[in-house]
């Protein structure tokens, strides 16, 4: 790995406007499972499809049973940064990295210090009434019993896209955006599978193209260098090298 190292280091020396586009890979390695792995949470038994208890119908009328699920499955409140989070954050700090989109929902870029975050999925630390609108944190979420519950009486809604319901436009443009402007796409932590997510790639025309995944993915034919690594381990080195 040591020569890829070398060229990657090359291309963030040359860089100024890095765009990391990561997806569960990223966050797995801070003990965050991700969904499509020979053990993630897509291969666990049950009664449905998670696709089907995480889908915005399932929500709405069966409300306790997709809040058991999510509690159970989809949050990690003890979760921290990890090497990737870290070493992204700290390029952007460098002035290296314009913008990080991510299709994860776990606020660990930002909690790693990152500032320009643009989130497919949203975010479970972001909570709304469905009636009065008002925000709750994820510590709301799992300190209530059953169905949490505004003041008001209204629904309380995690800000997390489920199946079923559109991207945020905003978000879109943001991130559309940056990759037509970036000069070099790092792509780390997916398999780019999940569309239209995956098809944001291809707003890029920059110069570089780096893949970080443990699998390979369609786009590493058009990608100058391709690990097949732990992200984290990734990051750990070029940070070890003392690139930024």
């Amino acid at each position: 790995m040591t020569n890829k190292l070398e060229k990657f280091a090359e291309i963030i020396c040359e860089s100024s406007k890095i765009v990391f586009f990561g997806g569960a890979g990223v966050s797995t390695e801070s003990g965050i499972p991700d969904f499509r792995s020979s053990d993630g949470i897509f291969s666990q038994r049950e009664v449905l499809s998670p696709e089907e208890i995480v889908s915005h119908d399932y929500f709405l009328t069966h409300t306790a049973e997709f809040y058991k699920f999510y509690r159970e499955k989809m949050l990690f409140p003890d979760a921290k940064p990890n090497a990737a989070h870290k070493y992204i954050s700290k390029l952007e700090q460098a002035g290296k990295l314009s913008a990080v989109i991510t299709q994860n929902i776990d606020g660990l870029h930002q909690a790693a210090g990152s500032k320009t975050v643009y989130e497919l999925h949203g975010n479970v630390h972001r909570n709304h009434c469905m009636h009065c609108g008002k925000f709750f944190t994820l510590e709301s979420i799992l300190s209530a019993d059953g169905v949490p519950r505004c003041e008001c009486g209204g629904i309380i809604k995690p800000d997390v896209v489920l199946y079923g319901e559109m991207l945020d436009e905003n978000v879109i443009s943001a991130s559309i955006k940056a990759l037509r402007e970036a000069d070099t796409l790092v792509i780390g932590g997916t398999s780019l599978v999940v569309y239209p997510a995956a098809s944001f790639i291809d707003f890029f025309c920059g110069k570089h193209i780096v893949i970080i995944n443990k699998s390979q993915t369609f786009a590493d034919r058009r990608a100058e260098l391709a690990f097949n690594d732990n992200i984290g381990e990734v990051f750990s080195a070029l940070n070890d090298m003392q690139i930024v």
